[in-house]
């Protein structure tokens, strides 16, 4: 099975990269877009943030893992098994479906500011990134929302108890998230932090409290 799923991500990539103008037509009209990564384990409230830093900021916000979900019930998508696989199992989808997801997002947007929230999520992804996104676009800072995994657990739960519609909020698949996290995208923050580019932010307090300190880091960029 994952043989056949491996086999469907030329095509995926083929098939968004082929529907949509390249972000580098659009950067010679309008500059290199401005980016700012958004991570933090499952429930840290990235999403809450987001919405608050969009009202405020303008920015536009592009979730990977939202992206990953739409596709994945597309009419038509000829990669949603292999997005499905992957979600369901707490994997990273690979590299390339997502980079062209975000870059299909970004132009279709015709804005500049852009947060990323869940992305890079491990070292593959930076490494694809950078290769087919990083002469095209400024990162200019990383917001990390840093909680517990007992808080984030809870609240993950809690929404999906609520409807959320997320196959992923279930106590097994939040374990195997919480392994990905901490073991492949904790290494990307400190990356990140070697470049003096991370704020970290306490993420088990309410959300008001968050934004607060959110609203004085980006009115000093």
């Amino acid at each position: 099975m994952l043989g056949r799923l491996g086999r469907l991500v030329p095509a995926a990539v083929r098939s968004v990269q082929e529907s949509f103008h390249t972000l580098q037509a659009r950067t010679s009209v309008m500059g290199k877009p401005n980016v700012i990564f958004v991570l933090g384990g499952p429930g840290a409230g990235k999403g809450t943030q987001c919405a608050r830093i969009v009202e405020s900021f303008g920015y536009v916000h592009l979730s990977a893992g939202d992206l990953l979900r739409a596709e994945r019930i597309a009419p038509g998508s000829e990669f949603g098994e292999l997005i499905e696989h992957h979600i369901t199992n707490g994997t990273i989808v690979p590299v390339e479906i997502t980079c062209s997801l975000l870059e299909r997002a970004m132009t279709k947007s015709e804005k500049n500011d852009f947060l990323i929230d869940g992305f890079p999520r491990n070292e593959d992804n930076l490494t694809g990134w950078n290769k087919q996104m990083g002469e095209k676009v400024n990162v200019r800072r990383v917001l990390f929302f840093h909680c517990s995994q007992d808080i984030c657990t809870a609240r993950c739960l809690a929404r999906g108890a609520a409807g959320s519609g997320r196959t992923d909020d279930n106590e097994e698949s939040l374990r195997k998230r919480f392994v990905t996290y901490e073991t492949a995208t904790m290494p990307i923050i400190r990356h990140y932090e070697a470049m003096n580019l991370v704020s970290q932010i306490d993420a088990s307090r309410s959300p008001d409290e968050c934004y607060a300190e959110v609203e004085e880091i980006l009115n000093k960029l």
